[in-house]
């Protein structure tokens, strides 16, 4: 089993200590519709996980070779000495596992070219916020949304502008009133719970804690696919265990594991464990991404008589799910 660990300096500013999002993005395009924690970010100092601690994390999760990749610009001492360092020190502690250092970010004629899309951007005067704008623009020049209800476009659009795939249009599929049942949650200050790591680092917070909401994830341990003594995955349990203790919960938010949404439907269409939800189910937001399971689990969500929002293929994924609550904070 191979881990790949993204090592950054880390930065006193929580806002700069971004990697989740480099590490996740990276574990889709390598891995697409794994349900495991293969990609992991850490770093050097100011921040957590620090390397050793993910290094460590990903060995006792069965690693026999941990990539470390320096996300750095040059060869400075930290990428000569300190990195080095913390590999040495762990592949003495750890002799059976091989370690593997790459070469930091460095000159590469790809960095090159963000660096003149930068030029580009800057010489066009275009703002981050101009560019988004810019590319909802060109959604709405391709493609024609009139047909549908005015609440889903937004939803509808920032899904495509997430995966330029205008296919979402046709596959996503919402329960009467999901969109206002979702901002109504998030205007009553309603927890959102998500079924890993990736959706939870990916939702705006910002825009949420405004309202008086957290995203919580309950993951047990490391690796959402693994099962524990009952025979449930850590995303499953996960769930569980969140809708059991937590009566604050507005919207769950599944975009990886399809034994949590299946345990999600069972457990808000039967009821058996929860707390009680003062008669208003929480939005459910399924869209795992995958081959097995995965078009099943949402194809039961569509048939369900609570709120949702799901699409009805394999694709999928966390950044949709991520979408799809970040449009509704919007919205909100």
């Amino acid at each position: 089993m191979e881990k790949i660990v993204i090592a950054g300096h880390g930065s006193p500013e929580n806002n700069a200590n971004n990697l989740d999002h480099v590490a996740r993005l990276l574990h889709e395009m390598i891995h697409p519709g794994c349900g495991e924690d293969c990609v992991r970010a850490a770093y050097l100092r100011f921040a957590k996980p620090g390397i050793m601690e993910a290094v460590t994390s990903c060995v006792r999760d069965g690693a026999k070779k941990v990539i470390i990749h320096p996300y750095f610009l040059s060869s400075g001492a930290h990428v000569s000495q300190d990195i080095p360092s913390i590999i040495r020190e762990a592949g003495e502690k750890y002799p059976e596992v091989q370690f593997v250092c790459t070469e930091p970010m460095g000159v590469h004629n790809k960095m090159v070219q963000v660096v003149l899309e930068r030029i580009e951007t800057a010489s066009a005067g275009l703002k981050p916020w101009e560019i988004e704008k810019k590319s909802f623009d060109i959604i709405s020049d391709e493609i024609d949304l009139s047909d549908l209800p005015e609440e889903r476009r937004p939803v509808i659009k920032r899904v495509i502008h997430t995966t330029a795939d205008f296919e979402y249009k046709e596959s996503l599929v919402f329960y009467p009133g999901a969109v206002k049942a979702g901002i109504a949650a998030i205007k009553a200050g309603k927890d959102i719970l998500t079924d890993v790591e990736m959706v939870r680092t990916g939702i705006n917070r910002n825009l949420l804690e405004k309202w008086g909401g957290r995203v919580i994830c309950e993951i047990r341990g490391q690796g959402v696919g693994i099962r524990d003594s009952d025979n449930k995955t850590r995303a499953e349990r996960g769930i569980e265990d969140a809708l059991k203790e937590n009566s604050n919960i507005g919207i769950i938010a599944i975009g990886n594991a399809p034994t949590a949404l299946l345990k999600t439907i069972e457990l808000l269409s039967t009821g058996k464990g929860l707390l009680p939800y003062d008669a208003v189910p929480p939005l459910v937001i399924g869209v795992p991404v995958g081959f097995v399971k995965a078009v099943e689990s949402k194809s039961l969500l569509a048939a369900q008589d609570f709120p949702f929002i799901t699409n009805i293929s394999r694709k999928g994924g966390s950044t949709v799910a991520v979408a799809i609550v970040n449009a509704l904070l919007k919205m909100a």
